[in-house]
């Protein structure tokens, strides 16, 4: 073995997150815990709710780890959700069955002023970091344990709307008419975020990702200011907290800000929603270092040759650089079970 060789991180995600281009890219899935498996359901009930899912370390930890049982992905994404950061500061949160979730709303300083101080996330947030620190010692060796948060735009809109919205209308009239109170949110989110990531990886989270699932809605020099500059600045933090920390950043349906991100950021990887195409991505936006996507997560639903032809085409499109395999948004819960599989036969060979 050469010296280079030894050096060389055994976990296919990392190697592939360290640039290293690979003959069989890694794979995981958005939200692969979660609704499309009869497992996840049989969990679901036990904890009488979702929060009370999130909130219990032993059932958060059961329902991270069966997609790994059932599929062997090459990772594992915490099971939590990107909410629990806004309550941790003093949001009421809550989920109306079939609808989602609701938070009390912020439309102003006030609302901004009355939420608690960054250091007083952790009390809250303990049982998240108990479920990270249950899956390092329980995950085989081989697999990746991925922390995650959402962005501050993303979490912002949730908290000033008070639910998600078609175009995040709450958020960009705050933005243009409140502009002080609405920049307050975003650093106290951002400020959150990196403690709580940072705390994830001190649990044992070997790599983190930045949901900024309504990056699209952001324009112009608004993309770069709520997007762009936020993500630069937890990746910073992070990486000086945790040198050597692999970070992928997804701003999902950014179009042509894909290109550069990683740059711009600091990345390590960025993730690709599916409205752009592998062939276009592996010009723009792979040549700055790793990329992940982007099966369009409906293939999992119709499945069929379309799933199989599909998957092949991605993962030739991104052979000559580093990828890791994944979906352009998260699975769906009447995807086919059997479908996942067929996929990662499709990828492995």
């Amino acid at each position: 073995m050469t010296d280079q060789a030894a050096d060389r991180p055994a976990k296919t995600i990392l190697r592939a997150l360290a640039g290293e281009a690979l003959p069989v890219p890694p794979v995981w899935m958005m939200r692969q815990a979660g609704r499309y498996l009869p497992e996840y359901k049989a969990t679901r009930a036990q904890a009488g709710d979702f929060l009370s899912l999130c909130y219990t370390p032993e059932l958060a930890a059961e329902v991270t780890l069966q997609p790994i049982r059932r599929y062997g992905f090459d990772a594992a994404i915490l099971f939590a959700d990107i909410l629990l950061v806004p309550q941790a500061l003093g949001a009421d949160l809550w989920f109306v069955t079939g609808e989602g979730p609701r938070l009390s709303t912020i439309d102003g300083p006030d609302g901004v002023a009355a939420l608690k101080p960054v250091d007083a996330i952790h009390e809250t947030l303990a049982p998240v970091y108990e479920t990270v620190r249950i899956l390092s010692r329980a995950l085989p060796r081989e697999t990746t344990l991925i922390g995650f948060a959402g962005a501050p735009w993303t979490v912002a809109t949730y908290m000033i709307a008070g639910r998600g919205t078609p175009d995040q209308g709450p958020a960009h009239r705050l933005k243009d008419e409140q502009p002080a109170a609405f920049d307050a949110l975003m650093a106290r989110l951002t400020e959150a975020t990196i403690e709580y990531l940072s705390a994830q990886v001190q649990a044992g989270a070997e790599v983190v990702k930045i949901f900024d699932s309504w990056a699209g809605s952001l324009k112009g020099d608004d993309f770069d200011r709520y997007a762009l500059a936020p993500a630069k600045r937890i990746i910073a933090a992070l990486k000086a907290r945790h040198p050597g920390l692999p970070i992928i950043a997804f701003p999902r349906e950014a179009g042509a800000h894909y290109i550069r991100f990683a740059r711009a950021t600091g990345a390590d990887c960025v993730a690709l929603d599916n409205s752009v195409s592998a062939e276009w991505a592996a010009q723009k936006v792979q040549v700055d270092g790793c990329v992940q996507g982007n099966l369009a997560p409906s293939h999992l639903v119709t499945g069929g040759p379309a799933l199989i032809a599909e998957t092949r085409r991605i993962v030739q499109a991104f052979a000559g650089g580093p990828h890791i395999f994944n979906l352009g948004h998260g699975i769906t819960p009447d995807a086919d079970p059997d479908n996942v599989s067929r996929m990662i036969e499709a990828i492995r060979g």
